[in-house]
């Protein structure tokens, strides 16, 4: 079971004890402890980037592999920070949602703070290690957007989600910020159009980490974390994921009825499959015990597992759209 526990790392978060804990290596400790399934997302964001700046020849590859190192391992540092932080505050004592889908290194004594301060240190540090050269390279703007980057990392979990920013500002991160700013430091020009272009998959995002906030609302408000669903009830919180999740496809519908793509973007909508399954659940309040066959390996997660099964659906034919366009482009086949 060693064996495999990198690769459930990278498909979910595992649940594992103390004893499977120490015979793991570094990297997979690693895997675990920055919730590597998650970073997906991170992956698609700076791969749209790159691929809006191939599709307008100025794709530099070493730029977008800095760019996409950097974004990934900046995240996996707001991950362990996060934990840190909600350690720190006692949020995950008590059995709190957070350990009960999956480990969190630092509750279940896998970690010391110390270890976990380490982890995070270096995971930071490598990731300015990669921005850097960029930033060096680029304009002042590349600084702003450096800080902007900095700022999130380091402030999302507190205070940001205790606010009701949260969710905000993963609209802005995995969108203006990721794609936006990532064509800004692969091509050195700033573009407005990459922006709009990097909406439906940032909404898609935010209506994961909103699936979660929806699950764990009742657990947030009693420990004084006020995130959207908190704020806004959870029949407000569900009605809304859903409209984020319609709102991708319209703005695909604006880009392709604007001709800023051709009709092959719609291949976003091979997604359209997965959302009876979302709807089904989210048209309902969350039930108070597992329903019968459903997985174990996942509950508690609901609401955030299926928002996830389709972002991750999305992102992937959205993405292949802007590539299978870009390829044409490239060897002219259409104007």
């Amino acid at each position: 079971m060693k064996s495999s526990i990198w690769l459930q790392a990278l498909k979910g978060i595992p649940r594992i004890s103390v004893d499977e804990w120490s015979g793991l290596n570094p990297i997979t400790r690693w895997l675990i402890s920055v919730r590597a399934a998650v970073l997906v997302m991170t992956f698609i964001s700076a791969t749209l980037a790159g691929l809006l700046a191939w599709r307008d020849g100025e794709f530099i590859w070493w730029r977008w592999l800095l760019l996409t190192i950097g974004l990934i391992l900046a995240h996996a540092t707001n991950n362990i920070l996060n934990d840190i932080t909600d350690y720190h505050k006692g949020v995950d004592h008590e059995n709190y949602f957070r350990t009960r889908y999956g480990v969190q290194p630092l509750e279940s004594g896998l970690l010391t703070r110390k270890q976990a301060y380490i982890m995070a240190g270096v995971t930071g540090v490598l990731a300015v290690a990669a921005g850097l050269p960029l930033v060096l390279t680029s304009g002042t703007l590349s600084w702003i957007l450096l800080a902007s980057g900095a700022f999130f990392v380091l402030f999302y979990t507190f205070p940001l989600k205790y606010i009701g920013l949260g969710e905000i500002a993963v609209i802005i991160v995995w969108g203006p910020l990721m794609v936006g700013g990532g064509y800004y430091v692969i091509t050195g020009m700033w573009s407005w159009e990459s922006v709009v272009v990097s909406l439906p998959y940032a909404l898609g995002t935010t209506m994961v980490i909103f699936g979660k906030h929806i699950d764990k609302r009742e657990e947030d408000k009693s420990r004084g974390i006020h995130t959207l669903p908190v704020i806004l009830g959870d029949t407000a919180s569900r009605f809304l994921a859903l409209v984020l999740m319609a709102m991708q496809y319209v703005i695909v519908l604006g880009l392709v009825i604007s001709r800023i793509f051709s009709p092959i973007l719609l291949f976003a909508f091979m997604a359209i499959d997965t959302i009876p399954a979302v709807w089904k659940v989210y048209k309902n309040s969350k039930p108070d015990h597992m329903p019968e066959g459903y997985r174990e390996d996942v509950w508690p997660l609901y609401y955030v597992a299926l928002a996830f099964l389709h972002n991750r659906e999305f992102g992937m034919w959205f993405m292949g759209g802007i590539f299978v366009e870009t390829l044409l482009r490239s060897f002219n086949l259409f104007g």
